[in-house]
């Protein structure tokens, strides 16, 4: 019998949709609607002129080809990032594993760093600056991070520590019989819903006139919101806890905390660098000011 402080977890189906043999789950739903709202409100951005000053913005169509890029390195940079930090022996030891993307496992991480490498080098085929490229994305990003952590509530997955005294604390499917801290739930809220306000307060107060600054904002606040979060989240279970451990002094560091580390130390040397003026462009008489955007 579960303990008295605790809620049942909601009978929620994981099939968003079905047409006959067709499905889609939430989680699949939750990438799409990451996805459009982050290419909606990006059009929107770049639409708007004051944000931008004398910085080369993307053209309405370079977003649009844009998101295709961004979906792509974000899935394959996803999967290759989980089964290098998360999982790499049991993929060594049955490499088709890697495929079967059906059976989960994706890392946010991994997925940053192939956005990152798509925006670049989608960047230098438009001959745009990928700092502007970054900012723009650290600016739509959090819409998608809010519906991924809510589907993964919805899925039962990615539970967090067990909290037997928590009032809110939920008995999980998947999870054991004890409650535990619905670390889904927080992530959605700091990394997702508080990290969208913080970034839309930015942009209005700086714009895209400081190519960079945006970025480091992002990634530094998502180091930390991903960091506090990690204290209730439950670690992969293949991995533990790497250094500590639950409840002791250091409250057990996990590799999501520790693959924040570099994330953090990159955003602030973003943020400095963006303040300092050394990311703006260098403005000639000769220079081109692209403003058929709008």
């Amino acid at each position: 019998m579960p303990p008295l402080l605790a809620l049942p977890f909601p009978a929620i189906d994981p099939v968003a949709i079905a047409i006959g043999p067709i499905t889609i789950k939430w989680y699949a739903l939750a990438y799409i609607v990451g996805l459009v709202g982050g290419w909606f409100y990006a059009r929107r951005l770049v639409a708007t002129d004051r944000y931008w000053g004398v910085v080369r913005r993307p053209t309405l169509d370079d977003i649009d080809d844009l998101i295709v890029w961004v979906a792509l390195g974000v899935v394959l940079g996803g999967r290759i990032g989980y089964v290098l930090f998360y999982n790499l022996p049991l993929y060594l030891s049955d490499p088709i594993e890697i495929f079967a993307i059906r059976n989960g496992g994706m890392s946010f991480h991994g997925g940053f760093l192939g956005a990152v490498l798509a925006m670049v080098l989608f960047a230098r085929s438009r001959k745009l600056s990928p700092y502007t490229l970054l900012d723009l994305a650290a600016v739509v990003v959090p819409i998608g991070l809010f519906f991924g952590r809510i589907a993964n509530f919805v899925n039962g997955e990615l539970w967090g520590r067990i909290a037997p005294d928590f009032a809110y604390a939920i008995v999980f499917p998947t999870g054991g019989p004890l409650p535990r801290h619905p670390s889904q739930l927080y992530e959605a809220a700091t990394e997702g819903a508080l990290l969208f306000v913080v970034m839309a307060i930015a942009v209005r107060r700086f714009g895209f006139r400081w190519p960079g600054l945006l970025g480091g904002i992002f990634v530094l606040g998502y180091a930390l919101a991903r960091t506090f979060c990690e204290f209730f989240r439950e670690p992969d279970r293949q991995l533990g806890y790497l250094f500590g451990t639950e409840g002791g002094p250091l409250g057990g560091l996990t590799m999501g905390m520790l693959l924040c580390v570099p994330m953090a130390l990159v955003g602030i040397g973003y943020i400095i660098a963006a303040a300092r003026g050394a990311t703006r462009p260098r403005i000639t008489p000769e220079t081109p000011i692209r403003a058929d955007a709008a």
